[in-house]
């Protein structure tokens, strides 16, 4: 009999320590990575208040974890030193998604949302000038010159971008650099210049993407350019002669920008792995959080964690 009771205890012992392991598993801290621009910032900061708050679980944003190959690998590797990368843009990353999405299989995705690159007038211009074969007419290029030289100006990006080559590339297989001259600036000069001439209701031609905050802040409309089509661009933007040697004649393909996680947490953190494969961002959404915490200077765990609060319906369609 006293064998038999010992024999029950131990049991319930084990079984006691064995719920013990596997609540500690369920709810072990998720490592967050710190991407630097401020859509990853936002959706880091989001990810994290949806775990320490309607999850019940722990997550932190890992200080200085921000170059995505390192994030990446440390998902591979399983061991919670990374356990997030919040926004994965594709086909930017392909190593990453090779290597460990279709490779090995050691990291998941959820539904992407779509990041575009396009250019826009502010809405009080889009009855003048919304489509590329509008850009060709010399009257309206007229009336974007700012310096007298009978040329209208657009400005193509800062300086160190990719994207800013990839424009001039444009304009020039649009046949519009007789109309047309770059403005290089920096994003931050740029953006003092919207800013005037939308108080002012002034010409002004940009190029710009999303997720970001001007698109919560002002009226603007996407200048249509001819669809996509086999052939229509062929660059190489790295090249010593990449202006000559390329060419670009369509829209640009949309990206696909994902948050992508360990699948280690399907046993370390199961509840964390179900709502990060569930989570569906929405841009408009996204470029919110930019503006709060880019334009505004709020805090993002403050924004993030507001923003949950007002949105239980949806974060509890990310969670259950």
């Amino acid at each position: 009999m006293r064998r038999a009771i010992k024999g029950l205890l131990a049991g319930i012992a084990m079984m006691f320590a064995s719920v013990q392991a596997s609540s500690s598993a369920d709810h072990v801290t998720v490592s967050i990575g710190d991407l630097t621009w401020t859509g990853a910032e936002a959706i880091a900061h989001v990810i994290k208040a949806v775990i320490d708050g309607p999850l019940g679980s722990e997550a932190v944003i890992v200080e200085g974890l921000s170059d995505g190959s390192v994030i990446a690998a440390g998902m591979d590797k399983g061991d919670g030193s990374a356990d997030v990368y919040t926004d994965l843009w594709m086909p930017n990353r392909q190593g990453i998604w090779d290597n460990y999405v279709e490779g090995a299989m050691t990291v998941a995705v959820n539904e992407p949302y779509l990041g575009t690159q396009q250019m826009y007038v502010p809405s009080y211009m889009a009855d003048r000038v919304s489509s590329v074969e509008d850009m060709l007419d010399p009257e309206v290029a007229a009336m974007f010159d700012k310096d007298g030289n009978g040329k209208g100006e657009y400005w193509a990006g800062d300086a160190g971008w990719k994207s800013t080559r990839m424009w001039q590339v444009k304009f020039k297989s649009y046949g519009l650099s007789d109309l047309w001259e770059p403005e290089i600036l920096p994003d931050a000069t740029f953006k003092a210049q919207l800013k005037t001439s939308i108080q002012r209701e002034q010409p002004i031609l940009f190029y710009y993407w999303t997720p970001e905050w001007v698109h919560a802040a002002y009226d603007i409309t996407a200048i249509e350019e001819p669809a996509r089509t086999e052939g229509c661009e062929d660059h190489d933007l790295d090249a010593e002669d990449w202006l000559e040697a390329s060419h670009f004649s369509c829209a640009s393909s949309d990206a696909m920008i994902y948050v992508a996680h360990s699948t280690s947490l399907e046993t370390r953190n199961p509840a964390a792995a179900k709502f990060l494969k569930q989570i569906k961002l929405d841009p408009a959404e996204v470029n919110q959080w930019i503006l709060l915490i880019g334009r505004d200077k709020l805090d993002p765990q403050d924004v993030a964690e507001d923003w949950v609060a007002n949105n239980m319906d949806i974060v509890n369609g990310w969670i259950n």
